[in-house]
């Protein structure tokens, strides 16, 4: 197992007025614990709701890059969040190989053409990119509107990806799924079908990443959205393993300056040490997972991102403020070669009001700085 690289003194990061993000993920001293929120560009925000329905869909939303823009941008005009993340969906690779994604009204995402039998997956490749050039353009305009006359950024840009098992889960799927018999089934009955999907996809999910970085993407994040449905062993083999696949091809620089990769695997806390050896900079926690004893049992390989339960947002002010302050405690000062990067345990919810938002933000930024004094 390849740990991630020990954290250097002295790192190049790209000219920013706020680079607290991408020095918490490198393990840098910061003044405050930076914080951004998964899902933050969405439908919790009347803005983002009044973006999607001038652009039609979600797809008509995400292929346009002036509309990306405008709804990436969106929470960093209403918070004081240390990064923005692309809008984008972990689904456009496996769209990109021809399986037809679409997104019904009222309905999670559907491929038209699943892959289910020897046929099917024998015709996956890598996709072109030029595919998936909107995302890239996206990328690009993000970039420019979050820069000043003189190319300083305002906050890091995010770029990302499903992980390979995420991305087989609802690509034998055929969409989301409550038991994932399908995708288990051939786990179990043909795993060498399974293996040269998640081998498509590792190749797939890398060249994704490293076109993002190469459009303007200051970190990377994998999202292994389903990798804590795994069993014990079949996790290693299936998802971990690909994953570590993706990370040994990623980009850890480019034009000088050092690119963190993140790993989020929700569920995944079992594993939390095997995934910090996988060669990411900063594994991402879910709510499950007591911050303290993660950092104990990580050391400083890895920053640690998370993990506030999301459904603290639907609480009063004052419960909302206790808990993030309960969070920051649980981890601690961060010391020389650690680092913690505030976000919730999974993605935010539809329904939280944005008001709330302002809450956790703010007193991450307050409590984190008065730990620090």
């Amino acid at each position: 197992m390849t740990a991630a690289s020990p954290s250097p003194s002295h790192v190049a990061l790209p000219p920013l007025a706020n680079d607290t993000f991408l020095r918490a993920c490198l393990r840098l001293p910061t003044t405050h614990t930076p914080v951004w929120l998964m899902r933050q560009a969405g439908r919790y925000l009347p803005e983002y709701r009044a973006t999607r329905d001038k652009a039609g869909s979600f797809m008509g939303l995400a292929t346009n890059k002036e509309a990306a823009c405008e709804v990436t941008l969106q929470p960093l005009d209403r918070y004081a969040l240390d990064a923005s993340i692309l809008f984008s969906d972990i689904l456009t690779v496996p769209d990109a190989m021809g399986l037809g994604l679409s997104f019904a009204a009222g309905e999670g995402p559907k491929f038209a053409s699943p892959v289910r039998d020897e046929a099917a997956v024998a015709k996956l490749a890598v996709p072109d990119m030029a595919k998936l050039q909107y995302v890239f353009d996206a990328v690009g305009t993000i970039r420019k509107a979050l820069s000043d006359a003189n190319g300083m950024g305002r906050v890091p840009l995010i770029g990302f990806s499903g992980s390979p098992w995420t991305l087989a889960c609802y690509m034998v799927e055929g969409g989301g799924s409550d038991d994932y018999r399908l995708v288990k089934s051939m786990m179990y009955s043909r795993p060498d079908l399974m293996h040269r999907i998640l081998a498509v996809n590792a190749d797939s999910v890398a060249l994704y990443l490293n076109t993002q970085i190469e459009a303007g993407a200051q970190a990377v994040m994998v999202f292994d959205s389903w990798g804590g449905v795994l069993a014990d062993g079949a996790f290693q083999e299936f998802s971990l393993a690909y994953t570590k696949r993706v990370l040994s091809q990623l980009k850890r620089e480019h034009n000088g300056y050092r690119i963190p990769h993140i790993v989020f695997t929700k569920g995944g806390g079992l594993w939390l040490s095997e995934i910090a050896d996988s060669g990411a900079d900063v594994v991402g926690l879910d709510w499950t997972v007591n911050l303290s004893k993660a950092r104990a049992q990580v050391g400083d390989r890895v920053a640690l991102q998370g993990n506030l339960d999301p459904n603290v947002l639907f609480a009063p002010p004052e419960a909302i403020r206790a808990e993030v302050i309960k969070t920051l405690d649980s981890f601690g000062v961060p010391t020389e070669g650690s680092g913690h990067v505030f976000n919730l345990g999974h993605g935010i919810s539809q329904f939280t009001p944005p008001e709330n938002v302002s809450v956790l933000v703010d007193t991450v930024h307050e409590h984190s700085r008065k730990l620090r004094a």
